[in-house]
């Protein structure tokens, strides 16, 4: 069931480091990539069939193709890489612990994607509170460039590449990748109207491709393995493995790495399963702008399309599990309160809608609500989804509109005074408030 690729060599004392990487075949993809053409490189990923693991599952190889090349295979403006390594999205927690773990198989994905878009700059642009992180990586990047992966004329193919780690401030919009761009560039980090596109309007307003982590580091094995090995993975649209975050109230929570595909309860099963005595409520398939889901769709295929027809979306493959004892009141609370302090305040919908949205879940949570709060709740989500300048504001109506479509009776408890059932203290003042 699992399929140890990514994380083949977490496992090792020094999987971190370059002679830990290449004991497992580190960096014997890249000399193959570099004796193809870079065109050859990219119908590669294209056949391969690897979407984007950042969330929105976009083809890596598709977007890589929209890169202009002009007469020379380069094009008037300089190309760029940027990785994006501004984790972020709450319950999601993949790219951490894998750059951590296996730096090196992220570098090498990198030079192969450069290369094959034409690029000789890259940027890696992580979280800035991760210092620890932030530091392994720089490190590799280094032993990178000692061992004659990075600099000029890699390998003798006159193909020239430098990588620069950029520790971001912590601002969650930065995961969103023009907000990204902003940031690199010094300024403050809020999306951009589009178009135009990164792919033609990046990074210092040239071609750029902007990728995920785990995307980027996907690709050293699709150039050893080939298009048809990777895609006999997972399913007919979701090819390939997968990094699976599982956390929340299981008894073992970690990463597992298998092909799309699998169901919650077959990871749950490899976890150990929800903790003694307690069973699932509802569960997040993709970090908590995910729509919500419960243990009806513990056998729903954790792929693109699958989740997609359960009424959520894939995202991150971040399954946070909560039992019976978690009031979504209060959960969808605290998400909540999270992207209200993390909108960038550019577009009017995400800015006023999410500070709307906490007073009135505060009110329910403290008991004073009304059911026409409810009504003006929805109505605020309905306002701001399909209306905001990026995701994040589409991403914070999720948990509401699907927390009050699951378990609508429960906020009513919450607005009629029964009080919250899974809180003693909390039922007994709500009692008091209604009295």
């Amino acid at each position: 069931m699992l399929t140890p690729v990514l994380s083949r060599n977490w496992g090792d004392a020094d999987s971190f480091t370059l002679a830990g990487y290449a004991r497992h075949r580190g960096y014997e993809a890249l000399p193959k990539a570099l004796a193809m053409e870079p065109d050859a490189l990219i119908q590669l990923v294209k056949d391969s069939g690897l979407r984007g693991r950042g969330g929105a599952g976009f083809p890596t190889g598709m977007k890589w193709g929209f890169i202009p090349q002009g007469p020379d295979g380069q094009g008037a403006k300089p190309h760029y890489l940027v990785v994006n390594a501004d984790e972020s999205e709450p319950g999601t927690c993949k790219d951490t612990p894998f750059m951590m773990a296996n730096p090196h198989a992220l570098i090498e994905g990198v030079i192969i994607a450069s290369y094959a878009i034409r690029a000789k700059k890259a940027f890696i642009y992580i979280r800035g509170e991760i210092v620890h992180v932030t530091r392994r990586l720089q490190h590799a990047v280094a032993e990178a460039y000692q061992a004659g992966h990075l600099g000029t004329d890699i390998h003798g193919s006159g193909f020239d590449l430098d990588i620069v780690v950029h520790a971001g401030a912590g601002a969650y919009i930065c995961g969103e990748e023009t907000a990204l761009l902003d940031s690199l560039e010094g300024y403050r980090g809020q999306p951009r109207l589009r178009p135009p596109f990164p792919a033609t309007h990046g990074l210092y307003a040239s071609p750029t491709v902007v990728n995920n982590v785990e995307s980027i580091a996907s690709v050293p094995s699709i150039v050893l393995g080939g298009a048809q090995w990777f895609g006999a993975q997972g399913t007919e649209k979701s090819k390939g493995y997968t990094l699976y975050s599982l956390s929340g109230h299981v008894k073992r929570p970690g990463q597992y790495e298998g092909p799309l595909g699998l169901t919650l309860r077959q990871l749950l099963e490899l976890g150990g399963g929800m903790r003694e005595g307690h069973e699932l409520k509802f569960w997040t398939p993709g970090g908590s702008s995910t729509p919500l889901l419960t243990a009806e769709h513990l056998d729903v295929p954790l792929d693109y399309e699958g989740v997609a027809a359960a009424g959520s979306m894939l995202g991150t493959k971040a399954l946070q599990c909560f039992d019976e004892t978690t009031c979504v009141v209060r959960c969808v609370l605290r998400w909540t309160e999270f992207y209200a302090h993390e909108s960038c305040g550019k577009c009017t919908p995400c800015r006023e809608g999410t500070y709307w949205m906490v007073q009135i879940l505060q009110r329910m949570e403290n008991g004073n609500a009304t059911e026409e709060d409810l009504v003006t709740l929805l109505d605020t989500c309905d306002n701001i989804f399909g209306r905001s300048f990026c995701a994040l504001g589409d991403g914070a109506t999720s948990p509401i509109v699907s927390g009050v479509q699951l378990f609508r009776q429960e906020f009513m408890d919450h607005i009629n005074g029964t009080g919250c059932p899974f809180d003693p203290v909390a039922s007994t003042v709500f009692a008091g408030a209604h009295a």
